[in-house]
């Protein structure tokens, strides 16, 4: 396979779209060998199927890769994220790039949480920047929605079919990417959402965010939980100077929703564009405090959080798991 040409200091994100195992094992057996031999940490983020055939391909030389199945490696962006980089750091040897086959699971997830994904994959690049990382994601076009095979080609700047590198002429910035996926359309509060604010102080959000999660049938952990992923968000939009929030709350089924509005301009409505980092809040907490530690623990928490723009505004709308989530109790 031929080497990249942006040096071993730089991120590398290719997709890979294949429709059968011999395409799969085109990629993949070559990306791996060509990493082992040149010393480089190699993992296999992908199927228990894709997994076995993988080992079965390289023989003996199977006993270096690291593996491990993806539906479990992050279920949740923020999570996946994490995992990269716990990986990459455990793994990281100097002067050596770190190489990932990284796929995603796609079966099952809802309109949301596909969108969600959609925009990690697209920030993977921002996210990922700077590290010696080349990560290549398979994904197998028998199984994954047509949207999601095409949104591929506009979230990776290079195509790889078996050891053939392309560029993707789909592919767009981040930021706008991210910007422009669209999601189900965002809740609007009901008329019986309970409101608070504007505000600058956090104590009254993180009152009414316990008080609602409370009535919505939360108790004991579950409920300390989602008191503190409502503070969390609260304290990253309330972090500027002066700054004011608005949090509604209410329950939708399954769900306790939180909305959280800064203004950019006292009073509102005429102020300048709001000013929302993309990918916000994805990276985990480093040695260094910064001001999104506290927005990854809310994302951590959370079954989602969307951060965007809206006029003079930035909105933060948090769900965290309902009473009726087994999955949870």
């Amino acid at each position: 396979m031929a080497a990249d040409r942006t040096g071993p200091a730089a991120f590398v994100h290719h997709a890979c779209l294949y429709g059968s195992d011999a395409e799969f094992l085109a990629m993949a057996v070559p990306f791996v060998r060509d990493g082992l031999a040149a010393g480089e940490p190699v993992l296999a983020a992908t199927t228990p199927a894709n997994i076995e055939l993988l080992r079965e391909a390289l023989g003996e030389s199977a006993h270096h890769l690291d593996t491990a199945e993806t539906a479990y490696f992050g279920r949740r962006p923020v999570e996946r994220v994490s995992a990269f980089l716990r990986y990459h750091e455990r793994r990281a040897r100097p002067g050596r790039r770190t190489r990932m086959i990284a796929e995603p699971v796609w079966a099952g997830r809802s309109a949301r949480q596909t969108a969600e994904w959609k925009r990690m994959e697209s920030g993977l690049n921002v996210l990922l920047a700077g590290l010696p990382v080349w990560m290549v994601c398979p994904y197998d076009t028998r199984v994954v929605p047509g949207d999601v095979a095409e949104a591929a080609l506009a979230t990776h700047p290079v195509r790889l079919d078996g050891e053939r590198q392309a560029p993707c002429a789909s592919y767009a910035d981040p930021a706008a990417y991210a910007a422009a996926v669209a999601g189900p359309a965002a809740s609007c509060a009901p008329p019986s959402a309970a409101c608070t604010g504007p505000t600058g102080d956090v104590s009254v959000l993180r009152r009414l965010a316990r008080e609602r999660a409370a009535g919505a049938g939360l108790t004991g952990g579950r409920l300390a939980l989602a008191e503190l992923a409502a503070h969390e968000a609260a304290a990253y939009l309330l972090a500027p100077e002066g700054a004011r929030v608005t949090l509604r709350a209410w329950e939708e089924p399954g769900a306790v929703v939180y909305e959280l509005r800064r203004t950019e301009r006292e009073g509102g409505g005429t102020g300048r564009d709001a000013d929302v980092p993309p990918f916000a809040g994805y990276r985990p907490p480093g040695d260094a405090h910064g001001a999104e530690d506290g927005l990854w623990l809310a994302r951590t928490l959370g079954d989602s959080l969307e951060l965007r723009a809206r006029g003079p505004e930035t909105v933060l709308t948090l769900r965290m798991a309902g009473p009726g989530d087994a999955e949870r109790l």
